[in-house]
């Protein structure tokens, strides 16, 4: 079983509409959609979801508003200002004059206890679980306990079936931390799926940039496939994460896309891998093909037969003589 990943520098390079071509291209092969943070592999592939299964990355913590006696120790301790105190209200037994706010006796209108902003402390503190970064420091200060740390379900992952042949792919929630995580479960279960059914590649389409979600992506892999074009900006993301792939020893290729729009970059492009000891495999001009196919939620292959589907294939042909399929 072979493994190759596409990613690029930067976003908008066209990294996802040629994986997505890549995977119309390959035979006996699952897909893998990595990109977790803003997955659209599934535009193009349109999968039927078969499988849908929580992912749980990394912990909150959760007060149990009964135990807590407003102390404050966890806020003075949180680094990420996550917690913070109710309003108008102090200490469990501190009262602003009565126990009931605002009221003569307990469990009179308003200020009954648990039903009004007038209420004894049912824990003094609020927790705001998205800013939250469960580092267990508040756990660990709080005197009686009252803050436990617990597996977050922050997104979801799926097993689909495409016109292609099986995928898996993922969504992150908002403002969710672990997507490096989240990108090894993916793959782990591609893989698992290529053993299964005895097919002889995992398709991945990377994230972009240099992060954890990239290193994850690309850890293990027999060709890394970069996707760049030729802007000033992409030339230096290029180099980036050409730096990232030979950090850790992955061979990479490098596919120039849009190489038309300046002409002057594409060569700088070319002389830069030439030093690196880099193949660029193929170069695609700019063309409105791809906005047509993606309108029409199809990949380029299935929509047209145009010039530069051909060269496509050409690419995908190089791919598959570098990891010998």
């Amino acid at each position: 079983m072979k493994q190759v990943t596409v990613i690029s520098g930067k976003g908008g390079t066209g990294k996802t509409v040629i994986t997505a071509a890549f995977a119309a291209l390959a035979k006996n092969k699952v897909m893998a959609d990595c990109d977790v943070d803003a997955s659209d592999l599934h535009l193009l592939l349109r999968p039927r979801i078969r499988e849908t299964h929580q992912f749980r990355g990394g912990l909150k913590a959760i007060l149990n508003e009964e135990k807590c006696i407003g102390c404050n120790k966890c806020i003075e301790v949180c680094r990420f200002d996550a917690i913070s105190k109710r309003e108008g209200q102090g200490a469990r037994g501190e009262s602003q004059g009565s126990r009931v706010k605002g009221q003569g006796s307990e469990g009179k209108g308003q200020g009954a206890r648990g039903k009004g902003q007038g209420s004894e402390v049912q824990g003094g503190v609020l927790i705001d679980s998205m800013a939250c970064e469960g580092c267990r420091v508040c756990a660990l200060i709080c005197p009686v306990e009252a803050i436990q740390m617990k597996e977050n379900v922050s997104g979801e992952w799926y097993v689909s079936d495409t016109g292609y042949g099986p995928m898996v792919h993922a969504r992150l929630g908002v403002a969710q931390e672990n997507s490096g995580k989240l990108v090894a479960v993916v793959r782990k279960n591609a893989r698992e799926i290529a053993q299964k059914n005895d097919l002889k590649l995992v398709m991945v389409d990377g994230p972009p940039g240099i992060g954890c979600p990239v290193i994850a992506s690309i850890t293990g892999v027999d060709l890394v496939v970069i996707i760049t074009e030729p802007t000033f900006s992409a030339i230096s993301d290029l180099k980036r994460v050409l730096g990232l792939t030979q950090h850790f020893r992955i061979r990479s290729v490098v596919l120039i896309n849009k190489h038309d729009i300046n002409s002057d970059n594409t060569k700088s492009i070319e002389e830069f891998c030439k030093q690196e000891d880099v193949e660029v495999i193929g170069k695609l001009p700019f063309d409105n093909v791809f906005t047509e196919a993606m309108i029409e939620g199809k990949n380029v292959i299935e929509h047209s037969n145009s010039p530069v589907v051909e060269k496509i294939k050409a690419i995908w042909g190089k791919v598959q003589t570098a990891v010998e399929l």
